[in-house]
């Protein structure tokens, strides 16, 4: 049948859609509206239900709310800490930055160690050496199925083991190992080491965008000049210049053994090495898994091609094989970065002061219970969202992208 022919009324159920927009309940996006409506309505109830419930259960206890108690002098004694701290003079909201200070500096030395051992385990565990690979075999297999919390205990109670300062393992005194920790010689630190620290990080980035003008360069005339002599001399030559204009000072603090215990150097602690590592060691078993199966997941070709190149096993694994997989390790190795910068807070079982142990010596003292969960569930949330967007953003940069 023909449109001139058709039935008026079935013309004019056509035409009135378009006309005007009808919204029934059989329509999926007017369904799906209602319903986060009603379900962002519902947590909003709630939230506000629970708020009000425990105003109103504080209010009843006398118990005062608020962040105000930051601003109170602390009087919480801190073994370490990477910034002046007197327990008298400083406040709650200074130890709790300690606290956080102190978890950073776990997290961050943690993941860059972890990740060594884990890449150098994973391509053991591939190895063509039988012993190699058993052995790295044998560690993955035990160390991961071991709660980490005992790992840590098993450090902790092995380092408290050790022997009394008198009687301390030293390397040529220049470190000593003993149960009150490690005392190591380090260098008298100075305005003018800092300021070639400085000249250091601009000679990263200056040798960064040589690198990137250098490939732009090639690309557009085939030849690519030296990187390298650029490189020497922004990254070595730059800040050598800077520390000898200010002086060139060189000052060696070496531990000495003074009475009970060593003075001078620098320390560390039984209860940080503990941590770092039970925490290193059980998350490294994890990370050799995922870089042994990226590895496995690049197809045997590239192997065959390049070998036929006449490239050896070890630059075939650097330049073609890990590039590949490692968009693969990528996504699950950030998981494991989260999960070892969340486990540092079993630190308080061996006595490590990090933002867990002195968040709660604080809400003990002031009663701020809320305030003092919230505070660590806010650091805590800080540093993993972090870490995954420049792990995501790192995923990102290294995808293929179809052109």
């Amino acid at each position: 049948m023909s449109e001139a022919t058709a039935d008026p009324r079935l013309i004019q159920a056509r035409i009135a859609p378009k006309r005007g927009v009808r919204v029934s309940w059989s329509d999926p996006v007017f369904r799906s509206i209602v319903w986060q409506v009603v379900i962002v309505g519902l947590v909003a109830a709630i939230v506000w239900y629970l708020i009000g419930n425990t105003n109103a259960n504080l209010a009843a206890r006398h118990i005062a709310t608020g962040f105000g108690f930051l601003g109170r002098v602390a009087g919480i004694p801190i073994g370490e800490s990477l910034i002046p701290y007197n327990p008298a003079v400083n406040t709650y909201g200074t130890a709790l930055l300690i606290g956080v200070l102190n978890t950073l500096r776990v997290a961050v030395v943690g993941i860059v160690l972890t990740t060594i051992l884990g890449v150098l385990i994973g391509i053991g565990r591939l190895s063509k050496n039988w012993l190699l690979a058993k052995l790295t075999a044998f560690y993955v297999e035990t160390v991961r199925d071991i709660p980490v919390l005992l790992q840590l205990l098993f450090w902790y109670t092995l380092l408290q083991s050790l022997p009394a300062p008198k009687q301390a393992w030293h390397l040529g005194g220049i470190a000593y190992l003993c149960n009150r920790g490690t005392r190591l010689a380090e260098l008298d630190w100075q305005p003018a080491h800092s300021w070639a620290l400085l000249g250091f990080a601009a000679g990263i980035i200056g040798t960064i965008l040589y690198s990137r003008r250098a490939r732009r360069q090639q690309d557009a005339t085939g030849v690519r000049p030296a990187v390298w002599p650029v490189a020497l001399a922004l990254l070595i030559g730059f800040p050598l210049v800077i520390w000898a204009i200010l002086g060139a000072p060189f000052t060696i603090d070496r531990p000495v053994l003074r009475g009970f215990n060593f003075q001078g150097g620098g320390t560390v602690s039984p209860e940080y090495f503990a941590l770092l590592l039970g925490l290193v060691t059980y998350t490294a078993s994890y990370i050799a898994e995922i870089v042994r199966s990226g590895i496995q997941a690049v197809p045997q070709g590239q192997w065959e091609a390049a070998g036929a190149l006449g490239l050896r096993r070890g630059a075939v694994l650097r330049k073609i094989v890990l590039p590949q997989a490692m968009r693969v390790i990528i996504p699950p190795l950030t998981s494991q970065y989260l999960n070892l910068t969340k486990n540092s807070s079993l630190a308080v079982a061996i006595g490590y002061q990090d933002i867990v142990s002195i968040a709660n010596t604080t809400l003990n003292q002031t009663g701020q219970a809320i305030e003092g969960i919230a505070v660590i569930m806010a650091v805590y949330l800080t540093i993993s969202l972090s870490i995954s967007l420049f792990m995501n953003w790192y995923n990102a940069r290294i995808a293929l992208v179809e052109r």
